[in-house]
């Protein structure tokens, strides 16, 4: 296989080096699998990446190797490259990519990014969240069956303020809810409310949950 391949994407050229890289030593998957994957399944990812800033999640070693998070794009970057200027509480910003097509996306696996990090806010309004997600991260003694458990009881707290959540899996054991919330509070707001939940779900599910956080 060549050692980089050219791919038409929503009318922009995109380069993606060393192709036959294996990222995933198990089954054997390339780094052109992974592209090919990504363009298959580009209208259900953009549909929850589209307009969002993003952090690029680098796998340079492959989904085996160890990550590092990056959350500037890089300064040779094509120009059609969408992205968002984004700041952060101790005045610094970060110019990150916005993933609004398949293009965008193949062009980071070709970074070697392999899932997607999106913030909770649109780049039309960057200081107020669309959404308030709950990470339900598995302690190491947790099994899949607690953290199901949490999950349910996180729809029950929500279902009783009439608010709805949509779970997805994170990482090998771990559950996200995201709930879809008016973009009228900012992040210390929706932070708030984030943790009354979680305070919630701790008060009924006592043994299998805790809103208290270890680094």
């Amino acid at each position: 296989m060549p050692e980089a391949v050219a791919l038409e994407l929503a009318g922009h050229e995109v380069r993606l080096s060393n192709p036959s890289k294996v990222f995933f030593p198990e089954a054997g998957h390339t780094k052109l699998d992974l592209a090919e994957y990504y363009i298959a399944v580009a209208d259900a990812a953009v549909l929850h990446l589209r307009e969002r800033p993003t952090v690029l999640k680098r796998f340079v070693d492959g989904a085996a190797g160890e990550p590092f998070f990056q959350k500037r794009v890089p300064k040779n970057s094509p120009e059609w490259l969408q992205t968002a200027t984004v700041t952060f509480p101790s005045g610094r910003s970060a110019t990150e990519l916005v993933a609004n097509d398949v293009a965008h996306l193949v062009w980071a696996v070709n970074l070697g990014v392999i899932d997607f990090n999106p913030w909770p806010v649109r780049r039309s309004d960057l200081d107020h969240p669309d959404e308030l997600r709950v990470d339900l991260d598995p302690t190491p003694e947790a099994s899949w069956d607690d953290v199901r458990r949490v999950a349910l009881c996180v729809r029950d707290v929500l279902s009783d303020h009439g608010m709805r959540g949509y779970p997805k899996t994170s990482g090998s054991r771990g559950i996200h809810v995201n709930v879809r919330v008016l973009p009228e509070h900012d992040f210390t707001e929706v932070r708030r409310a984030a943790l009354a939940l979680a305070r919630e779900v701790e008060r009924r599910v006592p043994k299998l949950a805790t809103s208290k956080w270890w680094k």
